[in-house]
């Protein structure tokens, strides 16, 4: 298996193409043709992890976070950074950062955070905007049928919890072909009618470039007329953070305990009010400040996250529990979630492959001690 082969089967799940902007995901370091020795997953990629992967002969390292986040100007090894790329480089080892493209999928990390706190009945918390996509195109009758089925197999035409949507009309195209064409129906030189459906299919933007392949694949014109626009419909599958329900309702304070020892954490930074019992809850690894907004939006009687500063426990303002977990501890489940996931894909892929080809890294990389 390559690189790429690797890339291939993590995107199909978690595509890049719902990490954030300000995100650095992908191939930091080697290249996709290279033949993987073996795949070592962490949450971070320090210099001890470069060494666990020479150890342990793998040339791929798959981490959550990206250890390159913003641009780098020198490689003189000044930094834990630069230390870590350069003995990387040195040691032909391959770095790939999923990140926020974990973070964003409906299967990632916080399915993983709920899982653990038995949550059902879940929904995104914040919904990414911009991820729904819409084609329109025009063909022939007596076409329409293959046309649509080999769209909606391409993976267009899906709307929340429903398959095979699309929406038609009859009507008349017109067209004159010149000099150089070679029309399928009609006569070059002589304008034609033809009776087409117009066919609207909504898909997920990062199958754009299957369902255009799809689309030139099995539609008979020459020259295929088509539009495609970007919606502002929210995904309901794509985004930061989620809520779910506990099975039953508990106290805020014994609600709080179990979650201590659920995540198996040193300490729980919360605000008030305690006196309301706990049935939804919200939950967004990492730094969630930003949605605490949401999460009093949404119903959520707690918001579980990380990295929550002073003033921002304020914002509960009597309306819901704030709980700061910590970073890392809000998203330790990310580790073993990639470890399952890519054994399992590799397995499926090429199921003669040697055990071992996926290794877990032995180390907590969290950098925050508790006393």
């Amino acid at each position: 298996m390559l690189i790429g082969d690797i890339i291939r089967l993590l995107e199909e799940d978690y595509p890049r193409a719902y990490a954030e902007e300000f995100d650095n995901t992908g191939l930091l370091v080697g290249a996709p043709e290279t033949t993987v020795s073996g795949i070592l997953v962490t949450h971070d990629t320090l210099e001890d992890i470069v060494d666990e992967a020479i150890e342990k002969d793998c040339n791929l390292i798959v981490s959550f976070h990206p250890i390159i986040f913003s641009g780098l100007k020198k490689l003189n090894g000044s930094s834990y950074v630069e230390r870590t790329v350069i003995k990387a480089v040195k040691n032909d080892i391959a770095i790939y950062a999923i990140h926020t493209a974990l973070d964003n999928s409906f299967y990632g990390l916080n399915a993983a955070f709920c899982d653990v706190l038995g949550l059902t009945n879940r929904s995104v918390l914040v919904p990414q905007k911009a991820t729904v996509k819409k084609l329109i195109t025009f063909v022939p009758e007596k076409d329409a049928d293959q046309v649509r089925n080999a769209l909606f197999a391409a993976g267009a035409g899906t709307i929340g919890n429903y398959s095979h949507c699309s929406f038609n009309t009859k009507g008349a195209g017109s067209f004159l072909g010149e000099e150089h064409s070679n029309p399928v129906i009609g006569e070059k030189g002589k304008i034609h009618f033809e009776s087409e459906v117009q066919i609207g299919v909504t898909f997920p933007k990062h199958r754009e470039q299957q369902i255009l392949k799809a689309l030139f694949a099995h539609h008979p014109y020459e020259e295929v007329a088509y539009e495609i626009t970007t919606l502002e419909n929210h995904n309901q599958h794509i985004g930061m953070g989620m809520t779910g329900l506990l099975p039953e309702a508990l106290p805020a304070m014994e609600f709080l305990k179990k979650l201590k020892s659920d995540l198996q954490l040193s300490c729980i930074r919360y605000s008030g009010p305690l006196e309301k019992p706990i049935k939804k809850v919200a939950v967004l690894g990492g730094s969630g400040a930003f949605a605490i907004s949401h999460a009093k939006r949404s119903g959520a009687d707690i918001f579980i996250t990380g990295d929550v500063k002073y003033h921002e426990f304020y914002r509960a303002e009597g309306e819901i529990i704030i709980a700061d977990v910590g970073h890392y501890e809000s998203e330790q489940f990310t580790k073993n979630l990639l470890f399952e996931h890519l054994t399992k894909k590799i397995h499926n892929f090429a199921p003669a492959l040697p055990e071992g080809k996926v290794v877990l890294s032995d180390y907590n990389t969290n950098s925050i001690k508790y006393l």
